[in-house]
């Protein structure tokens, strides 16, 4: 008899048709009884990323400032969202990696706990449960698809013209934990799981790219990793301080020259509570997906749930394999911390902490954020296991030259860290 590993939690809800027997036709849903006769907003997104933006081109700020947020505002406007998160109290804790922690008590409001299956990364979609299928069409923001050319252009009604192409869209989050937090949804009628493949990942680098701020990144959450939605889905939102794993010093792994094609560089997370790999460069913005892509593959087909942190405009990539639900369900985790209600999934991994509780928010600390999350990491040997499959599986081989210098400094590990604004300094309140 098979035993199957769960754990009980409440489901965070990401659309207002979430709700048992929401959804369906009749209403301007995603489905395909009305997304292909819709007329949604497109946003088509340059074929390559490093091509200069045209003269007669949309300005580089658009996509983020005049279209994603200016959209997202609108859908507050139009009271779509569960509550206000910029009424969250949030603050930098004091110390060297500086955690951001949230108070968001009315994310689980209401909610009855949920039995969630935990040791099984791939399962089959399952059109009887909630999926963006059943979304209404006034919680997308537009779709967003590659045009193809040298510039991105938009369009304010765009018919569906192509019967055999299947849209992605950009909707929002009606539980967001930040300002402009968003769904992106890869070929929404494929009715795909949670599940990455290549097409889907560099579509997700490709947002982060049209974005070009530091402050938006996109993250990817797998089952047994917290994901809620069996219905493939990215997550992203904009902060403008940055995320503590952006600070945490790297090791670069040493690659044999004959397998440095994509250029992509490779190192390992360094003074930080979860072991991750971190990818960064690559040729061009493909090389780097198929790099990470493989590496996902690899997980997923081994069952191993994990978390992906895009950042830096999509060239720099944080991988986590983790266990903390596993050790949830096999009764490893304290009550203590099972008592914070906190899921450890991409953003709290990343050092972005949403807690339900403001005993937990007055008396964080950089000692009980790093404890909480270290329960999530893999031991160091299962780590090494996993990374030596990993380069296996993405056909990188470690050099056995040292290099001269291993361990690099915030600072210098990445190009366009973001730095704090000056209105937000540690320890202070960035919204109340």
């Amino acid at each position: 008899m098979e035993v199957k590993l769960t754990i009980k939690r409440v489901p965070t809800v990401l659309s207002n048709y979430q709700e048992e027997g929401g959804g369906g036709c009749g209403r301007n849903c995603l489905g395909d009884c009305c997304l292909p006769a819709s007329k949604l907003p497109l946003y088509a997104f340059k074929a390559n990323p490093k091509k200069p933006a045209q003269e007669d081109g949309l300005p580089t700020e658009f996509f983020l400032n005049s279209l994603l947020l200016a959209q997202w505002e609108d859908r507050v406007a139009r009271g779509l969202f569960r509550y206000d998160v910029t009424a969250c109290e949030t603050k930098v804790i004091p110390g060297e990696l500086g955690f951001v922690a949230q108070l968001n008590e009315g994310r689980h409001l209401k909610k009855r706990p949920t039995e969630f299956r935990v040791d099984c990364v791939l399962q089959p979609f399952d059109s009887a449960k909630f999926n963006f299928t059943k979304v209404g069409q006034e919680e997308v923001l537009f779709r967003f698809e590659n045009g193809g050319g040298d510039g991105s252009y938009f369009l304010a009604n765009a018919p569906s013209t192509d019967s055999d192409h299947v849209p992605s869209v950009v909707a929002i989050n009606v539980s967001p934990i930040e300002y402009g937090h968003v769904l992106l949804i890869p070929r929404v009628l494929d009715r795909l799981p949670q599940r990455i493949d290549h097409e889907s990942f560099l579509l997700a680098l490709h947002m982060a790219a049209e974005a070009a701020s530091p402050y938006f990144r996109l993250g990817y959450n797998s089952l047994g990793a917290f994901a809620t939605i069996n219905h493939l889905h990215f997550q992203a939102y904009y902060l403008s301080v940055p995320f503590p794993v952006e600070k945490a010093p790297t090791k670069k792994i040493p690659l044999a020259k004959s397998v440095l094609k994509s250029g992509a560089k490779v190192s390992k997370l360094r003074n930080f509570p979860v072991r991750g790999l971190v990818f960064e460069r690559g040729n061009t913005l493909k090389d780097l997906a198929d790099v990470v892509t493989n590496a996902c593959i690899w997980l997923q087909d081994n069952n191993v749930p994990f978390n992906v942190l895009i950042s830096d405009s999509g060239r720099r990539i944080f991988l986590f394999p983790q266990c903390y639900a596993e050790k949830q369900a096999l009764g490893e985790v304290s009550q203590d911390l099972l008592d914070t209600q906190v899921n450890p999934a991409v953003w709290e991994i990343s050092g972005h902490i949403v807690l339900k509780r403001r005993t937990d928010f007055e008396e964080a600390s950089e000692v009980s954020a790093w404890r909480l999350l270290a329960e999530v990491s893999l031991s160091e040997e299962r780590f090494e296991e996993v990374k030596d499959c990993i380069f296996q599986a993405t056909g990188l081989t470690e050099s056995d030259e040292e290099e001269e210098t291993t361990e690099e400094s915030p600072c210098t590990s990445s190009s366009s860290v973001p730095v704090a604004s000056s209105h937000i300094p540690e320890g202070c309140l960035v919204r109340q």
